[in-house]
């Protein structure tokens, strides 16, 4: 979501023009890459999930099964697809979008995941949403950014304003774990019915999981049967 006249067409305008006037280099080191975001080098280090992840929320176990944390309190989403660990380097490009205003890697973000994901088993796509205070200091929704991209790679339609967040909560990463789930308890709304759906939650980074968690019971009250989440980066706790 933008709060830009126009914006699609905007942000597609931005990108033409970023791809003709500016040299093409590396976002990280700025050796020559003319025809991707990162350098050949740059891509081989960015960091991989390990192969032992929880089936659930992806995070890091020791042979692949489900992590503690998701059997003594199943998350209400059914599985999260990351491309990425978030650690140096992943985190100055998300950075770059986020806080740089980066939109083309938006695109590059995009299609890390589009490789992941089964869009045959998914009906719709829907960004997590920023408040609209926070939208309007931004500018864009990083996570709307991705979610156009990989609608228009998939096929799949994307609901820029199925789900709302309706009160402004604390930065999650400025609070202790235990405390980010009362943070964003209550604070999303749900508009359209998605009766039988199977839904595809994006975002950028999933850290506890506790915001995607309280989207994902939002979106399965108003009738999605399945949430999977989509984040470019899992933050690992192990």
């Amino acid at each position: 979501m933008s709060i830009l006249p126009y914006p699609d067409r905007l942000t597609a305008f931005a990108r033409r023009i970023a791809r003709t006037l500016l040299p093409g280099s590396c976002l990280l080191c700025g050796a020559d890459s003319p025809d991707d975001l990162l350098c050949n080098d740059c891509s081989a280090d960015l960091p991989a999930l390990p192969l032992a992840r929880c089936p659930l929320c992806a995070d890091q176990t020791t042979h692949g099964e489900r992590c503690g944390a998701c059997l003594k309190d199943p998350p209400h989403f059914d599985q999260a697809i990351a491309a990425f660990a978030y650690d140096f380097p992943l985190d100055r490009i998300v950075h770059a979008l986020k806080y740089g205003h980066q939109l083309a890697v938006a695109d590059w973000c995009a299609r890390q995941l589009v490789t992941r994901l089964d869009t045959g088993e998914l009906d719709c796509i829907v960004p997590l949403p920023l408040h609209p205070e926070r939208l309007c200091a931004r500018g864009f929704n990083q996570s709307g950014e991705i979610a156009k991209v990989l609608a228009s790679a998939s096929g799949l339609p994307v609901r820029q304003d199925s789900l709302l967040r309706t009160r402004a909560t604390a930065t999650q990463a400025e609070l202790l774990h235990k405390e980010r789930r009362r943070n964003v308890g209550g604070a999303f709304e749900c508009r359209t019915d998605f009766s039988g759906k199977r839904l595809l939650l994006v975002d950028d980074v999933m850290t506890t999981a506790a915001t995607a968690n309280e989207c994902a019971r939002v979106l399965k009250l108003h009738g999605a049967r399945a949430v999977t989440v989509a984040v470019v980066a899992r933050a690992l706790k192990h």
